[in-house]
This record gives C-alpha cells, sequence and structure tokens, in this order.
C-alpha cells in the first residue's frame, strides 16, 4: 500500500466541478492500494501515519502529529501510485489492486481513521477527481507499508 502524505494548510476535492470534499489544516493522503495489500497493511499506515511528529513547535521543529494540532484527513484514492512506467512510453497498472478490493480497503482506512478520533473527509473512489491543496512547507512523504 503506497501514500503520498501532504501537510496541507487546506485540501479539497471536486467532481464534474462540485466540491464534495474539503477540509482544513492537516494531510491529504493519496493512497494507492496494490495487488498484495490486506488489512494489516491499512493499519500498519493507519498507526503510522496517526503518530507522526510533523508539525512544528514555535521553535520550528517538528515536534506535534495530527491529532495534537487538530488536524483532519482527506483520504482520495489514487490508483496510478502503482503504476509501472520502466517499460514503453505508456505506464501499466498490473500492480494495482482489483477496485473492489481496492475500494474496500480505501474505506477500512478511512474507518480506521475516525475510530482513532480523526476527521475524514473523502474524495469519490473510481472516478476522476479535481484536487486542490495549499501544501504547508511543502511537506510531502511517501510511505510504502512494504518497505
Amino acid at each position: 500500500m503506497r501514500v503520498v502524505l501532504q501537510r496541507v494548510r487546506s485540501a479539497a476535492v471536486k467532481v464534474d466541478g462540485n466540491q464534495i470534499a474539503q477540509i482544513n489544516q492537516g494531510f491529504l493522503l493519496l493512497l494507492g492500494v496494490g495487488v498484495e495489500d490486506t488489512s494489516k497493511d491499512v493499519e500498519f499506515l493507519c498507526d503510522k501515519i496517526g503518530t507522526l511528529r510533523v508539525f512544528p513547535n514555535e521553535s520550528g521543529k517538528l515536534h506535534y502529529h495530527l491529532a495534537e494540532v487538530n488536524g483532519a484527513i482527506l483520504l482520495v484514492s489514487n490508483f496510478t501510485l502503482y503504476a509501472d512506467w520502466r517499460k514503453g512510453r505508456r505506464p501499466s497498472f498490473t500492480m494495482a489492486a482489483d477496485p473492489k478490493i481496492a475500494e474496500q480497503l480505501y474505506l477500512e482506512m478511512a474507518k480506521r481513521f475516525r475510530q482513532k478520533g480523526f476527521s475524514v473527509a473523502l474524495g469519490q473512489f473510481g472516478v476522476s477527481m479535481e484536487v486542490a491543496l495549499q501544501n504547508d512547507g511543502p511537506f510531502t512523504l511517501f510511505l510504502d507499508s512494504r518497505q
């Protein structure tokens, strides 16, 4: 399971020109689900992301985690994180999970974050979306549950 985590001041998702989700301070998480991913990957990433100390204190040192700054999560599915671009000119997506499985794990991740007390907004699974964000830093991490 792969996640691009962006620390944001705000982020929003539109589908067909209509805003469907929005957060203020927190994380925009782009989630890619691979063919081998399971609930264990969801559990690992939720625990890790929820406790990452990536928000600065008064001296600018990364000290606070998401709950300590009352941050929210905008979770957006993004199968293209499993693109294999090494051969040819058109990426292959054979390592991305079947959409039914990917959607189940995507929703499980949202549920697990909510159980941990986080406010979670969702993109719309399986459709083209416009994602807007104001990156804070910029601060971007790439997490892979298999590394």
